[in-house]
């Protein structure tokens, strides 16, 4: 396995395009890119960098999530709760069972790590 670097990831370049939200609450849809990082070794856990087009959408990984915002701002309103603000330079962490509403005000870019159970 080998050590992998994504040089300067709040403006790298090279992202893949991966559609649009499943649950979109906006139209037209956000729209979705991506770079993915091969985590050998680590089980079904996978990781990478995400950008995200401003928009609502509903929170669709059942799995656990830890996440870093590098660049962007949008508010998170988990199910029966109370909306979160998050910026650039937030760091966040998602139980298993996650459920809400994003909405993505400045376009966002994070780098992500979802947990296999």
């Amino acid at each position: 396995m080998s050590i992998v670097i994504i040089r300067q990831s709040a403006t790298a370049e090279g992202f893949q395009q991966q559609g649009t939200p499943a649950r979109p609450l906006t139209q037209p849809p956000c729209e979705l890119s991506g770079i993915d990082i091969d985590l050998e070794g680590a089980g079904e856990s996978h990781a990478g960098l995400w950008e995200c087009t401003p928009g609502r959408f509903e929170r669709q990984i059942a799995n656990a999530e830890v996440m870093h915002i590098l660049a962007g701002a949008s508010t998170f309103t988990p199910t029966d709760g109370e909306a979160q603000q998050i910026r650039a330079g937030d760091t966040l962490f998602f139980p298993a069972n996650t459920t809400g509403e994003w909405h993505v005000t400045e376009t966002l870019r994070k780098v992500f790590v979802v947990l296999s159970a």
